[in-house]
């Protein structure tokens, strides 16, 4: 184990470590009902608060993810922390209000932390969509730009600078049901690049004919589908 994760680990506990010496050394062991159940909602608050960054999504905007979550498992710890208080102080003989008020306080943190879950995974789904969706023409693109450095023939050179223009102007934004398509384009600029690499003139210009054509019917086809 890293040793800043062992200061992380060590750092959580401090909290507990402390709360948990002041309950039992100035309150001892015989609480009523209320106060355990206030114990254990602070204690659920602090857990909360330390795994939030578990369920922080990861992606581009993780940070800011990581920000909103934390923020709200920070806002229910403390008011959590001192609604727990008060109760521990009281010390009321019937359990229902400390028992209903803090689940209550849950519930709507509960709420509130899946929301903005919720709403974190369609922005990173929405992320790793448009960043396919830029891979695509940028990938694509990139090695058939390439590869015009490398074709000897000139009539073979302007059929792949024809088929880099397609691509190049293709419009970025893609659509699902493209994907196979997509795919198969990039794997055929592959073996436009293996037919160039070996000089192969026909089989250069049979390909990026079949290619220009893939890259026009996948543009047809996205708009009919947008």
């Amino acid at each position: 184990m890293k040793k800043t994760s062992i200061l992380w680990i060590i750092l959580d506990l401090i909290f507990l470590i402390i709360f948990n010496v002041v309950f039992f050394v100035l309150g001892g062991v015989e609480h009523s009902a209320s106060v355990w159940i206030s114990y254990v909602f602070i204690h659920f608050a602090y857990l909360m608060l330390i795994i939030t960054p578990i369920l922080t999504r990861k992606g581009k905007s993780s940070a800011v993810f990581g920000f909103s979550l934390y923020s709200i498992s920070s806002v229910y710890f403390f008011v959590e922390l001192i609604t727990g208080v008060i109760f521990i102080l009281i010390s009321p003989d019937s359990y229902k209000s400390a028992l209903l008020v803090q689940l209550i306080i849950a519930g709507f943190y509960g709420i509130i932390l899946i929301s903005n879950m919720i709403a974190n995974e369609r922005t990173a789904d929405d992320e790793e969509k448009r960043k396919y969706e830029i891979s695509y023409v940028k990938d694509a693109s990139a090695k058939l730009k390439g590869m015009l450095d490398v074709v000897a023939d000139k009539e073979a050179k302007r059929k792949v600078e024809k088929l880099y223009d397609a691509v190049y102007s293709s419009p970025v934004k893609s659509h699902p049901n493209l994907a196979q398509m997509e795919n198969r384009i990039l794997q055929s600029i592959n073996e436009l690049d293996e037919a160039i690499y070996e000089g192969n003139k026909d089989n250069i210009m049979s390909l990026a004919n079949s290619l220009l054509s893939a890259v026009n019917e996948r543009n047809m086809r996205l708009k009919s589908l947008n």
